[in-house]
């Protein structure tokens, strides 16, 4: 059989379920366990898939996408995210569009607790757009800035989707975790840069309002208080990996353990919260296990078959070079974003896509940051960006989807200079892979 009839065979069926509304997982066990069937040799070819996909399962390298959950409950239902926002509050001052410079900060600050973008949005679209629409801020200045920088929840460790990635594609968690640092931080200047100039342009999308005076005494004790701890968290995940302490599943589990002791200290760590922190991090890390399950199983369905050496070598035969066949995959990413989640998107194509950036001799994990952020403008990009929505549901009542689209319409502008930046300097990425003690 033709492996374009394969691929076809395989797909389409999948697509088709995904359509008609069937979960994500379930989607994936179907279309695994028919086409091993018809295509590897009946049941000796869905026994062989399970065994395989049985062993990738029980890989350490999955700890970390529980571990992190763990961290971000923990976080949020203990109410030391709202320390950072009081705290951001008590620096930002009297600066002009200080409410919509928060939203940036609290995005980055928020991405170093949890790798979950719809939680950051759902928490700063309640908490700040209500404040900044009393302030007389216009649209544009309240839902732009926080459906921009909640995404940074992907791009800066922990990042649960990194991790699923670097399983997928096979790659080594932790440098993947060391090389979306430095993209992330761009992602952030750029929105700030936006900002600070649609501000000083139009002052009338982000008026002044008087702000009591806090003495630097008060602010210092504050950032002691509920940052500096964060930076603790933040070097039991990140740090004692790049220094080579510890591998990515310890740093995770070193992570976990910190915010727990964190939400102790601060007596904010009753019994009821962390029993259904626990038991809220093990539904979602099930769910994540069973999709990441499905899709390491249609990876070896496709190899198994020949689809993906048929297609490797189709797409190596057209008449473009190669960045340009990099940044259309990069591209169709983004487009795919508009209409599916994250997960769907990178079960789908990561399996196509990897092998053939592997063969036109790129660097993987500059291909998966660009993956990474390609994603995360994807869930932010109308029509159907799955972020939109979110930010619709938590936004004022008679908030219009126009509005919303049209707020993140310079966001993903910056999204888009993000993508170029590192498409044109790869070192972006590899320079600080290349420092890390191994």
């Amino acid at each position: 059989m033709d492996w374009w009839l394969t691929l076809l065979l395989i797909m389409g069926p999948l697509l088709l379920l995904m359509m008609l509304g069937m979960p994500v997982a379930f989607a994936f066990l179907v279309v695994n366990l028919v086409g091993s069937y018809l295509l590897l040799g009946g049941m000796s070819g869905v026994e062989q898939l399970v065994i395989n996909t049985t062993g990738a399962l029980t890989s350490f390298t999955l700890v970390p996408i529980a571990m992190f959950m763990i961290m971000g409950e923990v976080m949020f239902r203990s109410g030391i995210a709202n320390d950072l926002l009081d705290t951001l509050d008590k620096w930002f001052g009297k600066l002009r569009g200080r409410l919509a410079f928060m939203a940036v900060g609290g995005g980055v600050l928020f991405s170093t607790l949890t790798g979950n973008s719809m939680g950051s949005i759902a928490l700063l679209g309640s908490s700040l757009v209500p404040e900044m629409e009393k302030r007389g801020y216009q649209k544009p200045m309240t839902l732009g800035p926080i459906l921009g920088s909640a995404g940074l929840a992907i791009m800066i460790p922990p990042s649960s989707l990194a991790v699923v990635l670097g399983v997928v594609a096979e790659l080594p968690i932790g440098r993947l975790l060391i090389a979306i640092i430095l993209p992330g931080l761009i992602m952030a200047v750029l929105y700030t840069i936006y900002i600070l100039g649609r501000c000083t342009l139009q002052p009338d999308v982000a008026p002044s309002f008087d702000v009591a005076p806090t003495p630097m005494r008060v602010k210092l004790e504050a950032g002691a208080r509920n940052i500096l701890p964060i930076g603790v968290i933040v070097f039991a995940v990140v740090g004692v990996i790049f220094l080579g302490l510890a591998t990515p599943t310890e740093a995770a589990a070193s992570g976990a353990v910190a915010t727990v002791v964190l939400a102790l200290a601060k007596r904010r760590l009753s019994l009821d919260i962390f029993k259904s922190s626990m038991f809220e991090s093990a539904g979602i890390s099930v769910m994540v296990l069973l999709i990441v399950a499905g899709a390491i199983a249609f990876t070896q369905l496709l190899s198994f078959t020949g689809a993906t050496f048929g297609l490797m070598d189709a797409v190596l035969g057209l008449p473009f070079d190669d960045k340009t066949i990099v940044l259309a995959m990069v591209l169709t990413v983004v487009l795919l974003g508009m209409f599916m989640g994250p997960l769907p998107i990178m079960m789908i194509t990561l399996p196509i896509f990897v092998p053939v950036v592997e063969q036109f001799g790129f660097d993987p994990l500059w291909f998966a940051v660009l993956f990474l952020i390609a994603i995360e403008t994807g869930s932010t990009s109308p029509p159907l960006g799955a972020a939109l929505f979110v930010m619709k549901a938590v936004a004022p009542q008679g908030t219009r989807m126009g509005s919303i689209y049209k707020a993140a319409v310079p966001f993903l502008i910056c999204d888009f200079l993000a993508i170029a930046v590192v498409f044109v300097f790869p070192e972006i990425v590899t320079w600080p892979v290349g420092l890390m003690f191994d």
